[in-house]
């Protein structure tokens, strides 16, 4: 009956007009957000904030609308930026091509790591996904055009449509800003689309959504190819704005840290996971100086909210708002 009452409650009128209210206003924070930044941030440091949001945001559609916990997404995010960074630097590919190869090399890898690994559920579904990143991790060290330990270095920013110069950081930045707003949407449509609805389905109740009829393993495998193929756009996009693509985009510990981020900021909402990589990425720069202690904090900061906000950041604002999962 509790449960009743509370889906009456977030479906109701009074709720819906609230939650689409709030909804808005997260909308236009934003967006101002992101187009101030550069006033108030080195651009530079701007630019990675959206480039781990995006990643953030594409991992918690896997995880927080279709329940499945991969522990191999840097493998996605580290993969696009090599193969972006190579068709820029060494095929001469123009910006918007190399981040597009970049990612639909992520998409086709999720297509393949995804057929293995839905087989499977729970822990073993995580592992799986982490084994077969420390494949791609390990091809990442040994392969030549990746340049091993030293990384990719050298990668041209070149020309947006043969016209606007990327190596000025205010055009960078704007174009890394659409880059994110575009994909920030695409997640958005399709979390409120009939495809995400089904997908919040399978993660409430996978059995259920198997007796409707629908073909739970197909829309899985969907899921992780789009949030594969997000995940890359962010790489390549990062790979673009550095400069470099190096070991650490490929390595566990980044699917470590997107996955501190999607906790943090809110799992299963839509902000939160920009939330989650703001805090992690400015609490990495501002802490920088004091070297390995850092990650300390970072798990200090990390207990912290759990113990204070069981649903993340932006959940229990959700939930204090009584809006639902509109946020």
């Amino acid at each position: 009956m509790t449960d009743i009452a509370e889906f009456e409650a977030e479906t109701a009128p009074e709720t819906m007009k609230r939650g689409r209210v709030v909804q808005g206003i997260m909308w236009a924070l934003l967006i101002a957000a992101v187009l101030i930044a550069p006033a108030l941030l080195y651009p530079v440091f701007a630019m990675q904030l959206l480039c781990f949001a995006l990643f953030a945001v594409a991992f918690n559609l896997l995880i927080g609308f279709t329940g499945l916990l991969s522990f191999g997404h840097a493998a996605f995010f580290g993969g696009a930026a090599y193969i972006a960074g190579h068709v820029l630097k060494v095929w001469g590919f123009p910006p918007i091509l190399g981040i597009l190869t970049g990612t639909l090399f992520a998409a086709a890898l999720g297509w393949l790591v995804g057929l293995l690994a839905i087989r499977r559920q729970g822990i073993y579904f995580a592992m799986i996904t982490l084994a077969l990143a420390q494949i791609v991790y390990f091809f990442a060290l040994q392969m030549p055009f990746t340049g091993g330990e030293d990384g990719l270095q050298g990668i041209p920013r070149g020309y947006l449509l043969g016209m606007i110069d990327l190596s000025q950081p205010l055009n960078m930045y704007y174009f890394v800003a659409a880059v994110f707003l575009i994909g920030f949407a695409v997640i958005y449509r399709v979390v409120h689309s009939p495809f995400g609805q089904v997908l919040q389905a399978i993660r409430e109740n996978e059995p259920r959504a198997l007796s409707l009829g629908y073909n739970v393993d197909r829309f899985k495998l969907l899921a992780f190819v789009l949030s594969a193929g997000l995940a890359g756009l962010a790489g390549s996009t990062k790979a673009l704005v550095f400069q470099f693509a190096s070991l650490t985009d490929a390595h566990w510990q980044m699917s470590g840290e997107v996955i501190l981020m999607t906790l943090l900021g809110g799992m299963g909402t839509i902000f939160g996971p920009v939330v989650g990589a703001v805090i992690v990425v400015a609490l990495q720069h501002m802490l920088s100086g004091i070297g390995s202690w850092v990650q300390v904090v970072i798990g200090g900061t990390f207990i912290a909210c759990v113990l204070l906000f069981r649903r993340g950041i932006v959940g229990e604002i959700a939930r204090m708002l009584k809006v639902g999962g509109w946020l």
